[in-house]
């Protein structure tokens, strides 16, 4: 046993603090594929209108006092709408934004819908495509549907530095935002995440159903994955770097620095967890099959752990009768989709789908190079597709609301 943990002594040695280093790996939260733009002039990124008109960045503050940037962007719709009060805005309401004409389009209007979104690890919320998912999800399938993403503590301009906990803190500090000063009530609010946004959504919705009691209208999981441990020993950087998986053919080395990890994100036990503890529950698990920085094989994982969660029964369900009981759609070309719906004693509606497209992507080189970092093949890109809109449109429009 000694020389056991000389090993590891040595190992740690070699480098440096274990912690530091893999948070460094995981958030990545010092990469910027972009540093010539700047999240403070959303314009850049196609917006409309100089300064902050159709996005308003704002801060919300945590209650360990970190301060969180944050985009606000517009239905394209109530823009055209209200496009001369927006551009003769007084350049007084960017100190306060909770006076801006934006805020008051989303907080007055009783049917105004609001979608939160959690993006994956490194930049900020204008790095790679995700403006194109706010524009993609804003520009009319659904009306009135706002826009909130955040960047999570020691990404971009918010303070602090990021850990399990702390994202959770600022998932939570968003919802309270939009729930205790936006006025938004949980029947019109969509949590989406994306890669490790899809482990903060669900972090955050277990929260709020085991400790508030509150449920929304749905959950949206885009490229996710069942725990960081197991994720690791295939995970890639940007579908290139591998983190563990060279480690593959020493599995007990392999799973050594898998035991190490500090940082667990257990997603599927706190999925189960939520599907249990929700009364009615709107879950979309979404991946590509050409994902190859998280291999599509976790929603799989996710999609049975929350069937499973469903059954009242004390043994649950096997792998064999939940796929003897699901719902299975192929789709060609364009992938699959499983479906579970269950109606429970209590009277509750828990709908559980996995989309799961072939193509979320495209590759630009077929050896290393990619178009840029972010781009990842099926990864990142995949949050644009109509596949996304498409899941959110059905939830609020009522094929899977409770």
């Amino acid at each position: 046993m000694a020389g056991s943990s000389d090993s590891k002594s040595r190992i740690s040695n070699i480098l440096g603090p274990e912690d530091l280093l893999m948070n460094r790996a995981l958030y990545a939260h010092n990469v910027h594929t972009a540093w010539w733009q700047g999240p403070n002039k959303p314009e850049q990124f196609g917006f409309l209108i100089i300064p902050e008109n159709q996005v308003r960045p704002f801060t919300i503050i945590t209650p360990d006092g970190e301060k969180l940037y944050a985009w606000h962007t517009l239905p394209l719709s109530i823009y055209i709408k209200n496009e001369d009060a927006l551009v003769q805005e007084s350049a007084s309401s960017r100190e306060d934004p909770e006076s801006s004409v934006a805020f008051k389009l989303l907080v007055k209007d009783p049917e105004s819908r609001l979608i939160i979104n959690f993006h994956g690890n490194a930049g900020t919320v204008a790095q790679g495509w995700r403006t194109d998912t706010y524009r993609a999800l804003t520009s009319g399938l659904v009306d009135k549907l706002h826009v909130v993403a955040v960047d999570y503590r020691g990404f971009g301009y918010s303070t602090g530095s990021p850990d399990e906990k702390g994202l959770i803190i600022d998932g939570v500090a968003t919802v309270k935002w939009a729930l205790n000063v936006a006025k938004i009530p949980p029947e019109k609010i969509v949590l989406l995440g994306q890669s490790l946004g899809t482990a903060v959504a669900t972090a955050v919705a277990e929260h709020f159903v085991v400790e508030e009691g509150l449920e929304f209208r749905g959950v949206v999981l885009v490229a996710g994955f069942s725990d960081l441990p197991t994720l690791l020993t295939t995970y890639a950087i940007g579908g290139i770097i591998p983190i563990l998986s060279p480690l593959r053919p020493y599995p007990r080395l392999q799973q050594f620095f898998a035991k190490s990890i500090q940082e667990t994100w257990f997603s599927a036990t706190r999925l189960v967890n939520l599907v249990r503890k929700s009364k009615n529950i709107n879950l979309r698990i979404i991946h590509a099959q050409n994902d190859f920085e998280i291999l599509w094989t976790h929603s799989n994982t996710l999609f049975s752990a929350a069937a499973n969660a469903t059954s009242t029964g004390d043994q649950g369900l096997t792998q064999k009768q939940i796929d003897a009981l699901k719902i299975h759609q192929d789709l060609g070309e364009s992938g699959f989709t499983n479906s579970w719906i269950t109606v429970q004693e209590d009277g509750g509606r828990k709908s559980i789908k996995q989309d799961v497209v072939r193509h979320g992507g495209m590759f630009v080189s077929t050896i290393v190079l990619r178009q840029e970092l972010n781009n990842c093949v099926g990864h990142n890109r995949l949050v644009t597709y109509p596949v996304v809109a498409k899941a959110i449109a059905n939830i609020f429009q009522g094929e899977d609301s409770n």
